[in-house]
């Protein structure tokens, strides 16, 4: 469809300009617009040279998508694995595989970062994640985040530790 009154708002698109629009999205429904601007190499002093291009809105697409039902929601994180010591940010990657090796069906977050262990735990909390596991070099903890229980749990293996799910 040909629309004559289409302006991308930028002066040196010549030719074919588009744009993708939807009306899912409220006033901010552009998801996609480009076009020809052959020009704009020239006027900032480069030699002539025929352009094409585009931009897209990725957090658009993503809106778009989702009320489409086309991405399913973002599943709620289980576990929230922390390292409670410096040796322990060694083996807390591999604790939080081995979690979500035995257990495919949880969601596990691996913390990053050098953070003191308050703004860990405050960080674990945010993201909404139902334990907190913090790894030590012998031992795990296991605190509940929602009802602020702590379990001190002493393992030989992860393959011990069990969630209430």
């Amino acid at each position: 469809m040909r629309n004559e009154r289409l302006v991308r708002g930028l002066d040196y698109y010549n030719r074919t300009v588009f744009e993708w629009v939807t009306t899912e999205l409220g006033a901010q429904g552009t998801v996609c617009a480009g076009g020809r601007y052959d020009g704009l190499v020239e006027q900032l002093g480069g030699k002539p040279t025929p352009a094409v291009g585009f931009a897209m809105g990725m957090e658009r697409l993503v809106l778009l998508l989702e009320s489409q039902g086309k991405i399913p929601p973002e599943q709620a994180i289980d576990i929230y694995v922390i390292a409670a010591t410096e040796a322990a940010e060694l083996i807390a990657p591999a604790v939080a595989e081995q979690i979500r090796s035995a257990k495919p069906q949880l969601k596990v977050q691996l913390h990053s970062g050098t953070q003191n262990m308050k703004k860990k735990l405050a960080k674990a909390d945010k993201s909404g994640a139902t334990y907190a596991l913090l790894v030590r070099d012998t031992d795990f903890e296991l605190k509940h985040l929602r009802d602020r229980t702590t379990d001190a749990i002493v393992l030989n293996s992860i393959d011990e530790l069990s969630f209430h799910e």
